[in-house]
């Protein structure tokens, strides 16, 4: 940064727009250096929601809620939806994050399907793959934060910001503004399980509200000051890359053609902790990536057995737990582009199988 600024601002001083080509591929670039490093910041407001950064709880809140509100992450709301998807890693209907639709006999014509169709397999199969990229890495984390997108069907369309939830049904229903279905729907729904069920998470999901407030309005202060342009180009584009690490992260710690979803009574805390997947971050950069990460790609499955151990510590405890649990432990060694392919271009939907060695039912990726 200490080169990318500096020349930024020399082709302002010699009246060269912040807006032009040349400016823009300095601010791409500025974006993606500060935006990677950023999501070290990320880490540790997460480490904070999990007690993990200090002994003193009013350090450790104060550090997260800033952290996290300066990229607009309502902290408190994410501490409560996060260790929803602790408790229920894998889980197909009560997962929090990035469960896959269920495949049975009566599911439509697939998207993947229809590109095939459209394109020819080899292409359609790629332009599938593009899109299924484009909307996660772009949209997937705001999606999430205001709809629960990607979330188990248990608890519906969720939202971060306003302490309700509505069934899915329900709000494809009203979308097509057919009143009729959302009334069948009432006849044969089970309740939903609320995300923030007491007034004291409501008031909660307030105080993280009031956080992503204030970062708001100061940068509409600061916008009306240097203009939305400049704004846009020096937080903006960071926070995109900032979020794209963080769902490709999760995306590829919870996604693999191979690893399962479990029901409700084939599920528990140890085995969707042991479905998580470390993956080779390590060889990004040389190390650099993992070391300004700290380590949240590679010592992910101890993180989900006890998230209360600090990063600085994981990577030992990693190390102990693959030769402790060797048949257990979960790393896949395809590096991290040619993983993040493959699962946007065939984990789409998952399908109900029986397992021989003990008659239970688990959930695997499928080609529809």
């Amino acid at each position: 940064l200490s080169f990318i600024l500096p020349m930024i601002a020399n082709l302002s001083l010699t009246g060269t727009p912040l807006n032009s080509f040349a400016a823009g591929g300095l601010w791409l670039l500025y974006s993606l250096i500060t935006g990677t490093v950023g999501i070290g910041m990320w880490v540790t407001a997460h480490e904070c929601g999990h007690g993990a950064f200090s002994d003193n709880r009013w350090l450790q809140t104060a550090v997260g809620y800033v952290f996290h509100s300066i990229l607009l992450v309502p902290y408190f709301s994410w501490q409560r939806s996060h260790a929803l998807h602790h408790a229920n890693t894998n889980h197909i209907t009560d997962g929090e994050t990035h469960v896959p639709p269920i495949f049975t006999a009566n599911t439509p014509i697939t998207d993947k399907t229809k590109l095939q169709k459209l394109f020819g397999n080899g292409l359609g199969e790629r332009v599938f793959g593009g899109l299924q990229l484009v909307v996660h890495l772009l949209i997937g984390w705001p999606a999430y934060l205001l709809l629960g997108a990607t979330g188990g069907p248990s608890r519906g369309v969720t939202n971060h910001f306003i302490p309700l939830n509505v069934d899915k049904k329900d709000l494809n229903s009203l979308l097509q503004l057919n009143k009729k279905d959302v009334e069948k729907n009432e006849e044969t729904r089970k309740p939903l399980k609320e995300l923030f069920p007491s007034p004291g998470l409501k008031l909660k999901v307030l105080l993280s509200d009031i956080g992503v407030g204030v970062v708001l309005a100061g940068l509409c202060l600061l916008a009306q000051k240097f203009g939305s342009g400049l704004v846009l180009a020096a937080y903006g584009g960071p926070l995109l890359v900032v979020n794209a690490w963080l769902v490709a992260y999760t995306w590829l710690q919870h996604t693999e053609v191979d690893v399962p979803h479990l029901p409700a009574e084939g599920h528990s805390f140890i085995k969707g902790a042991f479905l998580t997947v470390d993956r080779p971050y390590g060889t990004l950069l040389g190390g650099l990536v993992d070391f300004l990460h700290h380590h949240i790609g590679t010592t992910h499955v101890v993180h989900h057995i006890d998230s209360t151990i600090p990063h600085y510590e994981a990577v030992q405890a990693t190390q102990k737990l693959a030769s402790a649990f060797p048949q257990l432990y979960l790393f896949e060694s395809t590096p991290i582009h040619k993983a993040l392919w493959r699962i946007a271009s065939h984990c789409y939907g998952v399908e109900g199988r029986i397992d021989s060695s003990d008659n239970s039912t688990r959930y695997v990726f499928t080609e529809r």
